[in-house]
């Protein structure tokens, strides 16, 4: 073409572009194409425990900033109310019981690095699809998913085999064995009892020495040798696992490498927040996603000395109130690079406050608000109801507040379609795309029916009726509170999922939660005239679901999760597994 045509093109064309670009984005979802994501999950914190969820004492200034320059979920649920399975759902965006990450037994989390058991590596996350987007993607801090499936090295459960270009932190989940000054918490109740029968044992075969040496047993010494054999034996067997508990599973790695062995814990918050803010700056140019997976506020509550005593709520106050400096830090890092208008924040916690979680006087669990029950109870709102909150400026609401039904799980499908990638087509998609709520576009949330399991156990059906506003729960089990009317169980540790610790509901408990958000008030025929509708159609939906469920491996199974010296990752010679890297550098 001639250069008078050109010019007379580009007088046409200039206009248009600059006037598309100056478009507002919140009125153009086709202008949205790859934002930055920053996906903050906090361990263990309740409801009850943010400020702008309620909480007057303790101090959260970042996480109540995002929800005044975002938008506040009030309704948000997990779809376990254990750390595994909640954080195999949210990768997945699939109930944990179709990737064989919930439980039939009471084992209901990853117990060992050195176990067998994990996230399936045909599982697609949301990390995996966003690398095929161009995405950099990171994982820094907990994991909790597994290690290992047949050796040492083969790392199929690995972050870096599930879509992260990056790993830095835990493959395990903090515990009090990782404090040397701590009381153990792993297996617990199951260490004690080993430790009785050894020492039983043991003083069997003393005995039986001592009777044969002063004459009065008749034993062969070859008896005796076999017994004593057998002790010892039975002592190796549980004690080179449990007795180095620490070592074991409080490692912190780099990608493939671990770095630390046993984990340093006084510098842990430190590196984890270094390690964030390094990978924001690494990667400025370029689309990235980064799931900062806080070790905050699991016990044993690792909190540096600038935040100890400073909260009203002792040891737990002052961790959450670091934790919510973290998250100011990061958000200062992405203000710095200048990424605030283009990255889209999340902030949750992967289920409801440990309310059993008590050493003396002390509480060292959350608090769930109005909500009840707590970690581990599979259908009580305290379980699974969780912060949500979402900020990404000129694209969503500053200040708005959504009462819909939502789920963790939603992530999945909202960050894969904001990247513009594809769903799966090939599994069940139990997520919905949360961005039309988000931005009001849409007034009601996808999720018709939410189930609420406890383990492999289906606990309760939340049914949100669209336009009536009315959000059913029925309880078909519920756990047994321990002293009676406690709100947890305070005797076990934690509620169990079935058996003798649980209780059968026939006709269920029903309640509205929009008008009984407590669950204080359960509903009967005689109260409620729509209680025989509902509970039909609930029962349909149960009926609709389970056909949408096939067999898949048990990956907590018991011989999953049980520890294999050659699975265990090793900073040296096995079994002399200790290093320190990062005082090395």
């Amino acid at each position: 073409p001639s250069f008078p045509l050109l010019c007379f093109r580009s007088a046409l064309v200039t206009p248009l572009i600059f006037g598309l670009l100056l478009q507002a984005p919140c009125t153009q979802p086709s202008t949205i194409t790859q934002p930055n994501f920053v996906l903050l999950l906090a361990d263990d914190l309740g409801i009850g425990d943010v400020g702008c969820y309620g909480n007057d004492t303790i101090r959260t200034p970042n996480i109540d900033g995002l929800a005044e320059e975002g938008v506040k979920l009030t309704q948000h649920i997990a779809a376990a109310p254990l750390c595994t399975p909640s954080r195999a759902a949210f990768l997945t965006g699939r109930y944990p019981l179709r990737s064989g990450m919930d439980a039939v037994n009471d084992y209901r989390v990853i117990f060992w690095n050195a176990g067998s058991g994990g996230l399936p590596p045909n599982e697609t996350t949301f990390a995996k699809i966003l690398q095929h987007q161009g995405y950099t993607t990171g994982l820094i801090g907990k994991w909790h998913l597994g290690v290992n499936c047949e050796s040492r090295n083969d790392h199929c459960h690995h972050p870096l085999n599930h879509g992260f270009d990056y790993f830095y932190g835990m493959p395990f989940t903090l515990i009090s064995d990782c404090e040397p000054t701590e009381p153990p918490e792993m297996d617990r109740a199951f260490r004690r009892k080993l430790w009785l029968s050894t020492q039983v044992i043991g003083l069997i075969t003393l005995t039986a020495v001592l009777g044969r040496l002063t004459g009065l047993i008749s034993v062969h010494w070859k008896t005796l040798t076999c017994l004593a054999g057998f002790s010892l034996l039975f002592f190796i067997s549980w004690f080179s696992s449990y007795g180095f508990v620490r070592h074991w599973n409080c490692i912190m790695m780099r990608n493939h490498e671990i770095t630390e062995q046993p984990m340093v814990t006084e510098r842990t918050t430190s590196l984890i927040l270094k390690e964030s803010i390094s990978f924001i700056e690494r990667n400025k140019h370029k689309p990235f996603l980064l799931f900062l997976s806080f070790l905050h506020s699991h016990t044993p509550l690792l909190t540096t000395e600038k935040f100890l005593g400073k909260s009203k709520h002792g040891l737990y106050g002052d961790n959450v109130e670091e934790m919510d400096w973290m998250v100011g830090q990061v958000l200062d890092a992405i203000d710095k690079e200048g990424l605030k208008e283009n990255t889209l924040v999340y902030f949750a916690s992967d289920h409801g406050g440990w309310l059993e979680r008590q050493e003396g006087e002390r509480q060292l669990g959350g608090w769930n608000g109005i909500y009840k029950g707590g970690k581990a109870m599979g259908g009580w709102e305290g379980g699974i109801r969780v912060p949500g909150i979402f900020r990404w400026p000129g694209v969503l609401p500053a200040g708005k507040v959504i009462d819909e039904p939502t789920s963790l799980m939603d992530i999945y499908p909202t960050i894969v379609h904001l990247a513009g990638g594809t769903l799966p087509q090939d599994r069940v998609l139990d997520g919905r795309d949360l961005l039309p709520l988000l931005r009001g576009a849409a007034a009601r949330s996808e999720h018709e029916f939410l189930f609420h399991y406890c383990g492999a156990h289906l606990h309760a059906v939340r049914w949100h009726r669209g336009h009536h506003g009315a959000v059913w729960k029925a309880h078909y089990v519920t756990p047994i509170f321990s002293p009676p009317g406690a709100g947890a169980c305070y005797d076990r540790g934690f509620c169990p999922c079935f058996g003798e610790g649980v209780i059968h509901h026939d006709p269920p408990l029903l309640f509205e939660l929009s008008q009984d958000p407590s669950e204080a008030n359960p509903l009967s025929a005689d109260t409620e005239p729509l209680f025989d509708t509902v509970i039909r159609r609930m029962g349909r939906a149960i009926e609709e679901h389970r056909r949408t469920l096939t067999p898949v491996p048990e990956q907590l199974s018991v011989s999953n999760v049980v520890w294999k010296p050659w699975l265990q990752p090793c900073c040296g010679t096995f079994p002399f597994c200790w290093c320190d890297k990062e005082h090395d550098n």
